[in-house]
């Protein structure tokens, strides 16, 4: 019995030392500008975003739902290009998180900590920091270029009757 006793404290411990190694960060600390630090396909070495590779990604998460989503690369004449990839809306509650309607797989997107999270897409590997001092004024421009990849009706209409006769 004395025996059984001292197993089970020892699992208790062990079960309560674990718990307070894990930390839950709450999913509104997803809100802001992130910058991709690095990718990794499955089978191929690391990519380092930044200066060195001259490639970021991009992605906003507003308060209100709002998602932006660009890539920017850096020219060898060193002028910065955004590429809007998509505008739209997110949802992340309870640690399930959506992007323009698509539902992610469980683990697909993990907050490690307040400024970082991990994401997967199809296989490969990303790692994201949070921007708290981005200048909002960059932020709104590169949300802004991404809304507005989304041409109004009209303008694809015009598009298509001007350059795809």
């Amino acid at each position: 019995m004395k025996k059984m006793m001292v197993c089970l404290t020892t699992l208790l411990l062990s079960a309560v030392a674990m718990n307070a190694q894990t930390t839950k960060v709450d999913d509104k600390e997803l809100v802001g500008a992130w910058l991709m630090e690095s990718m990794q396909w499955e089978g191929e070495k690391k990519t380092v975003c930044g200066r060195e590779s001259g490639y970021a990604q991009f992605k906003y998460y507003g308060a209100d739902g709002e998602y932006a989503c660009a890539e920017i690369a850096l020219t060898k004449d060193g002028k910065c290009v955004v590429m809007p990839h998509e505008y739209g809306t997110y949802s992340f509650r309870g640690g399930v998180y959506t992007e323009m309607g698509r539902k992610t797989n469980d683990g697909d997107m993990v907050l490690v900590d307040k400024t970082t999270f991990k994401g997967r897409w199809r296989n490969r590997h990303d790692v994201w920091k949070k921007q708290t001092a981005m200048p909002e004024k960059l932020v709104r421009y590169i949300v802004n270029c991404c809304k507005y990849k989304n041409a109004p009706a009209d303008i694809q209409q015009l598009m298509k009757q001007t350059m795809f006769k």
